[in-house]
């Protein structure tokens, strides 16, 4: 999610060190800002339990996060984003470590589900 501290077509003033220019494809804008990244758990009849967060720049790579914060996790069933997508990162997260990880599918327009 993003923390967008101005809009793209001004030069940022706020947080200059950890802040970068960006891309909200959600949004369809450019902004000036952080991305905040939340590690919850599934309790059956409950709410998510937030574990973790993690604020990073704009312009840091959203697979190099989860493998640095979160790759060491075992024993656990994750949903991710489709940014995180791995093939083989995801392979030896369940051979290893024994951690199952699902990413979303992007649905193509006018594409019959199979």
């Amino acid at each position: 999610m993003p923390v967008i501290t101005c809009s793209g077509n001004r030069e940022g003033k706020v947080a200059r060190e950890i802040t970068d220019k960006g891309f909200c494809s959600t949004k369809g804008i450019y902004y000036y800002g952080l991305k905040l990244h939340a590690l919850a758990f599934h309790h059956p009849h409950y709410l998510l339990f937030p574990y973790q967060f993690q604020l990073t720049s704009d312009s840091e790579n959203d697979l190099n996060l989860f493998k640095r914060a979160w790759g060491g996790i075992e024993n656990q069933t994750l949903f991710d984003d489709i940014i995180y997508y791995d093939t083989i990162y995801f392979q030896d997260s369940e051979n290893i470590r024994n951690s199952l990880i699902f990413t979303t599918v992007k649905g193509i327009k006018d594409q019959l589900e199979t």
